[in-house]
This record gives C-alpha cells, structure tokens and sequence, in this order.
C-alpha cells in the first residue's frame, strides 16, 4: 500500500482569499510530508522548525527519521506553543520500518494515526464521501481518484478551498508529485 498525501490549494486572510493556487504540501524529509491546515505563516514556522529537528535528527541516527518521529515533532512543537498558532497538520510518509502511516496533528498539539484523515475548512463537505468510498489497500490509481474527487468535492462547496490539487504519492521507490488544476478537477454539480 502506497502513502496518498493530498491537500487543496487555498490561503485565507481571515475572510480574504489571498491564494487559491499555493501549494499547501510541505516536504519536511525525504519521504515525509505535511499538509498543512490554518494560519500558512504558523503552518510555515512550524514546518520550518520540524524540518530542522528532523536533519538533525537522520545525522544524529545515521538514518532516515521515522514518520511517527516527524508527526511527534510537530506535536511538541504545536503544544508548545498551543497559545499561539492557528494550524493543524496531517504528517504522512513512509518509512523502513513501519511502511505507510498517517498522522493528524490538530490544533493545540493532539496526535492521532489514523488510515484516513482530512482537515481544513473544505473538509466538512466531503465526511460522508470519506466514510463511504475510503477502502484499505486501493491501488494507486485508485487513491488518486479518491483523493481528486474528495478534493473536487470540498472546493466545490467551500468557498475558501483553492482551486487546484496537489497530490503526493510516497512509497518505497520514491515520490511522486501530481497537480490537478482546477479546470481539469471532476465536477460533481453547478458551481
């Protein structure tokens, strides 16, 4: 089973859509990524600082960090500073000794491994697609229809989404990023 990492694109300034095209998927290893929910500014300083304790961290253990290590990092540093920042995280990869994991790290520095997970504002939408057309082991083609529909669907109701997809496809092998721009993202009903 292959890692699906997805997030809509989308940056708000309170009620102030100041992008809906960024990238709102953060590498922070090489087989690790975050997306990210909330203040971009806070998500940003978080995911730079995690980014860092995870180097230091693969020197120091002449190896790659752990997924888990890097979904705990950025809880230390969400409840660290819970007072603070307005951003939430879903922290996937893959690593050696565990494969595939998910992780959410919510607001105020809750962790969860979890098979599934979706944040942000769009994501009210989509629970009920979630429950009903997640299945474990989909293929990669599969995932990738799950999570482009899942984020078409979210956008096309919340007016904050962003307008294009990014995708990431971690595995064994490697990485592998897909964008889907808006126009070409499946429509579900009037807009």
């Amino acid at each position: 089973m292959d890692v699906k990492h997805w997030c809509r694109a989308g940056v708000c300034l309170r009620e102030y859509v100041s992008s809906k095209t960024i990238n709102k998927v953060i590498q922070v290893h090489d087989r690790i990524f975050c997306c990210i929910a909330g203040s971009l500014a806070d998500a940003q300083a978080i995911t730079k600082a995690a980014k860092f304790h995870l180097s230091f961290h693969s020197v120091q253990m002449e190896s790659p960090p752990r997924v888990m290590a890097a979904a705990s990092v950025l809880k230390d540093l969400c409840y660290k500073n819970r007072e603070e920042l307005q951003a939430g995280f879903i922290t996937a990869g893959w690593d050696k000794k565990n494969g595939p994991q998910v992780y959410v790290v919510a607001l105020g520095g809750m962790l969860i491994n979890q098979l599934v997970t979706i944040a942000g504002s769009g994501s009210t939408y989509i629970y009920g697609y979630i429950d009903a057309k997640y299945k474990p082991n989909m293929t990669k083609e599969e995932c990738l229809q799950f999570a482009t529909n899942a984020l078409a669907l979210a956008m096309g109701r919340d007016n904050v989404s962003g307008g294009v997809a990014h995708l990431v496809v971690v595995t064994e092998k490697g990485v592998e990023h897909v964008v889907v721009p808006g126009d070409k993202l499946p429509k579900f009903h009037d807009e």
